[in-house]
C-alpha cells in the first residue's frame, strides 16, 4: 500500500523504492532531471518517479531514496533525492533496454532475437564473446562489428555522463566529448577541464570553470587565468575581432575571473611564450591576437601581394575589340560603368567588383568569363555557401562550388587537399559573396591559388560582415592597393523592383518608399505598435496571408529573418510557434538538446562540419528519423546527410533565422519583424542585408520608429583587425 504523503512527518527518514523503468516520460540531457514511469512490485499501476540521472533507458532498474509528494498537475509522485540506475536482469527488461535504440544496430526486433538466443547472458556475449552472435540468422562480421563498437562507445559515453553529473554538470555533450577525446576522455578532462571550452561545441568557459572548481582547481591558479584570457579573446573573435588591446583584455579578464591583474599578466606572458597568443602593436595600442588569427591575417596580406605581382595569365586583351564582341555574342548592351569595369578586370591580375543589388555585377562577371573562356583560360568559381554557389552557377552558366568543396576537404588528414603545396589547377579564381568570408577561410583559399593565376573578388561591401572573425572585404577595399570597380547605377529593369529601389534607399540612409494604395508591390511595410501585435501579424502573414495571396509554400518559400535569437520576436521563440503551426502534425519526432525535431522541419546547420561537408548557415529539410539507428536524416539541396542523435546540437530549427545567418542566401519571400526591443542591433547594414535576401517579396512588420532607427544608424562597430595595415 502506497503511504499517503500527508501521513509522513517532515523529518521522516527517506523511503526506498525500486522497480523497472517502463517508460522515460522526460529526460533532460542538460540537467539530468527525469520523469519515469516505473513498474514497482506490489503496485497495480505504474508509479511516476522524478529525480536526476545522467542516462536512463526503458528496461533498466532504478533504486531510489526519497519521499512521496502530490503534484498539483500530475498527482501522486515519488520524488527521488537519490536515484541509482542498474542494468536490467530480467529477460523482459533486457529486451526493452536493448530495443530502445540506445545501441546502434539493435532495434526492437533484433533485441527479441538476441534475448531469445542468449537470455540473461546477452550483455556478456556482446562484450566478451561477440563471435557467438554469428550463429544468429542475418548476422555477418560487419553487423557484429557495428554492434560491439556501438556497445563499447555507449559504455564510455555513460561513464562520461556519470562523471559530468557527479560534478554538477549536464550530460548533453557527452557524445561530443567522447568523439573528441575517445576512451581517455575522463582522464584528459580531469587533467585540464578548460580544454572542454576550446574543443567542444556547445560547452562554454563557465561550464568548464564550474567543473574545474568541483575538481579542486584554485580560482587564482595560472591554468584558470590562461584559460580565462583565451576565453575573452575567443568571445571577441565571436564578435568578429581579430585582436584586443592588452589593457582592455586585462580589464575584461579581471572582471570575468576575479583574479588580480599581475596573475593575468603572467598568464598572458606564458601564453605568448607558448606561441598561443601573438603580441603586436595595432592602431596605436599594444595588442594580442589568438595565434591562428594572426597567422591568417599575415597569410592573406602576403598572398594578396604575391598575386598582385606580374601580368594576368591571359596577357594583353584589347578591350575595345573584346567589349563589342561580348555584347554581340550575349545580345546585351553594357553601360558605360560596366564597360569601364570590364576594362579594369581585363588588365588586372587581382581586382574587386563591388556594388548593391540590380547594378549589374552578374552581367559583368558573365561577360568577363565569356571573354576569358574564349581565350581558353581555366576558370574556378566559388562562393562561401551552397546556396550562393548554386546561384553563381545559374548566373554564370558553369559549375560553381563552395570554398570548402573547391579546396577538397580530406577527412583522413582533417585538412584541405588543395593549398600552398598543392595549388588549384586554374588561371582565374572568381570568389562571389566575398563579404561573408572570414579571415581564416580567406587565408586557406588564397594559399591554394597558383602564383601565376588571377583573382576576381565579387561582393557587396555594405552587407553585414562575416559571421567569423575579420572584415576581409572591407579591409581589401579600404587598403587602396587592389584595383576596384564600384558599380552604383541601378538598371532600368531592376529599378522596377521596389525591393531593389528600397534596398538602395536604406543604404543611402533614406526610409523605404511607402506602397501605394491598391497597387501590387514586392515590398511592404506593415506597421504594428507592440511586440504582441508584431508577433500576431507575423504569424498570420507566414501561415495564411502570403501563402494565399502570393501562392507560396509557407515552409519552403517563406523565410522569417529576425535581428536577434532571443526574446519573444527572436528566432528561437518564433521557431517553436511556426513549427507548431506549419508542421505540428508530423508523427516522427525526437527531442534532443532542448529542441523537438520532426520530419518535414526546416533546419539550419550552425557549425562547420568538414566531415559531413555541411557548413554554418546551410539550410535543409528533415526527411527521416530512425530511432533504431539513433539518427536523423537531412536533405541539403538534394544531398542527404545523416546525424547521430548525439550530434543534433549542430542543427537548429530554421522557420526563422537571424539576419546574420541568412547571408549568401536568397528566398522567394522574406518577412522581417522589427521592434524597439531590438534597438541594440538596429543598424543600417543589418536591415539592408535582410531586405536584399528577398527575391519576389519582402515584408517588414513592426514599429515605424524601429525601422527609422535602423535606417538612420550607421554606427556599425568597426572590427579590430590588422589586415588593412598589413596590406598598406
Amino acid at each position: 500500500m502506497t503511504p499517503h504523503p500527508s501521513s509522513r512527518g517532515p523529518s521522516a527518514p527517506p523511503e526506498r523504492l525500486s522497480g523497472a523503468v517502463e517508460r522515460v516520460t522526460f529526460h533532460s540531457e542538460e540537467t539530468g532531471f527525469c520523469v519515469l514511469r516505473v513498474v514497482v512490485r506490489g503496485q497495480r499501476d505504474l508509479v511516476t518517479v522524478t529525480g536526476n540521472a545522467a542516462s536512463v533507458t526503458p528496461g533498466e532498474y532504478v533504486e531510489c531514496l526519497g519521499d512521496w509528494r502530490v503534484d498539483k498537475t500530475h498527482g501522486l509522485q515519488f520524488n527521488a533525492r537519490h536515484l541509482a540506475v542498474v542494468p536490467p536482469t530480467t529477460r523482459e527488461g533486457i529486451e526493452k533496454y536493448l530495443g530502445s535504440g540506445m545501441v546502434k544496430g539493435i532495434g526492437p526486433h533484433f533485441a527479441k532475437v538476441l534475448v531469445g538466443a542468449f537470455g540473461e547472458e546477452v550483455f556478456s556475449v556482446i562484450e566478451a564473446s561477440p563471435e557467438r552472435l554469428a550463429v544468429l540468422p542475418g548476422i555477418g562480421p560487419k553487423r557484429i562489428a557495428k554492434i560491439t563498437g556501438a556497445w563499447a562507445e555507449q559504455k564510455v559515453i555513460r561513464e562520461i555522463m556519470v562523471f559530468l553529473q557527479s560534478h554538477g554538470l549536464g550530460t548533453a555533450r557527452a557524445v561530443r566529448i567522447f568523439k573528441t577525446y575517445g576512451a581517455e576522455a575522463i582522464v584528459k578532462v580531469s587533467e585540464n577541464p578548460y580544454r572542454l571550452a576550446l574543443d567542444i561545441h556547445g560547452i562554454g568557459f563557465k561550464t568548464a570553470d564550474t567543473l574545474a572548481q568541483r575538481l579542486g582547481i584554485p580560482k587564482d591558479s595560472l591554468i584558470r587565468a590562461e584559460a580565462g584570457v583565451a576565453h575573452v579573446l575567443q568571445e571577441l573573435a565571436g564578435e568578429g575581432h581579430c585582436a584586443c588591446a592588452i589593457d582592455t583584455l586585462l580589464t575584461a579578464a579581471e572582471k570575468l575571473l576575479e583574479i588580480p591583474q599581475p596573475i593575468l599578466a603572467e598568464a598572458i606572458e606564458r601564453e605568448v611564450g607558448a606561441g598561443r597568443l601573438i603580441r603586436e602593436p595595432l592602431q596605436g595600442s599594444d595588442s594580442l591576437f589568438l595565434a591562428p588569427l594572426y597567422y591568417a591575417e599575415v597569410g592573406v596580406a602576403n598572398r594578396v601581394r604575391d598575386l598582385l605581382a606580374g601580368p594576368p595569365p591571359w596577357g594583353t586583351i584589347d578591350a575595345e575589340q573584346a567589349i563589342p564582341w561580348v555584347e554581340q555574342t550575349q545580345h546585351l548592351s553594357l553601360s558605360d560603368s560596366q564597360k569601364e569595369a570590364l576594362r579594369l578586370a581585363l588588365q588586372s591580375k587581382v581586382c574587386i567588383i563591388t556594388g548593391g543589388p540590380g547594378v549589374g555585377k552578374t552581367t559583368l562577371v558573365r561577360s568577363f568569363l565569356r571573354i576569358l573562356r574564349a581565350k581558353r583560360m581555366r576558370v574556378t568559381l566559388c562562393a562561401p555557401t551552397g546556396r550562393a554557389a548554386k546561384r553563381l552557377s545559374e548566373s554564370a552558366g558553369m559549375e560553381a562550388r563552395t570554398i570548402h568543396r573547391t579546396l577538397a576537404f580530406d577527412p583522413q588528414t582533417f585538412g584541405f587537399q588543395f593549398g600552398k603545396d598543392r595549388p588549384l589547377e586554374t588561371d582565374l579564381l572568381i570568389l562571389d559573396e566575398a563579404s561573408m568570408v572570414d579571415v581564416l577561410l580567406m587565408n586557406r583559399l588564397l594559399a591554394a591559388i597558383p602564383d601565376s593565376a588571377a583573382l576576381c573578388i565579387v561582393g557587396d561591401a555594405d552587407q553585414l560582415p562575416s559571421v567569423g572573425p575579420g572584415a576581409v572585404l572591407q579591409d581589401l577595399l579600404s587598403c587602396g592597393v587592389i584595383p576596384t570597380v564600384r558599380l552604383t547605377e541601378v538598371f532600368r529593369q531592376a529599378a522596377q523592383s521596389r525591393i531593389i529601389v528600397n534596398a538602395h534607399r536604406i543604404n543611402e540612409g533614406k526610409m523605404p518608399l511607402p506602397q501605394e494604395d491598391g497597387q501590387e508591390s514586392d515590398f511592404y511595410f506593415l506597421p504594428a505598435n507592440t511586440p504582441e501585435e508584431i508577433h500576431d501579424r507575423l504569424l498570420r502573414l507566414v501561415t495564411e496571408r502570403i501563402p494565399q495571396h502570393f501562392h507560396l509554400d509557407p515552409i519552403r518559400d517563406i523565410q522569417v529573418l529576425t535581428p536577434m535569437n532571443r526574446g519573444g520576436l527572436g528566432a528561437r521563440a518564433l521557431n517553436v510557434l511556426l513549427q507548431e503551426q506549419l508542421n505540428g502534425e508530423a508523427t516522427e519526432k525526437v527531442v534532443k538538446f532542448g529542441t523537438t525535431f520532426s520530419t518535414g522541419d526546416k533546419v539550419i546547420q550552425i557549425v562547420n562540419d568538414y566531415e559531413k561537408e555541411v557548413f554554418n548557415g546551410d539550410l535543409g529539410t528533415i526527411i527521416g528519423i530512425d530511432t533504431e539507428e539513433a539518427e536523423l536524416r537531412v536533405d541539403f539541396d538534394g544531398r542527404e546527410v545523416a546525424y547521430p542523435f548525439g550530434e543534433l546540437d549542430a542543427l537548429q530549427l530554421a522557420y526563422a533565422t537571424s539576419i546574420h545567418k541568412s547571408q549568401g542566401s536568397e528566398y522567394p519571400a522574406v518577412v522581417i519583424p522589427l521592434a524597439m526591443q531590438h534597438y541594440t542591433l538596429l543598424e543600417r547594414n543589418l536591415i539592408y542585408t535582410g531586405v536584399t535576401r528577398g527575391k519576389q517579396l519582402v515584408v517588414i512588420v513592426g514599429e515605424a520608429k524601429a525601422l527609422a532607427m535602423a535606417v538612420r544608424n550607421r554606427k556599425a562597430q568597426r572590427r579590430l583587425t590588422g589586415l588593412r595595415e598589413r596590406l598598406v
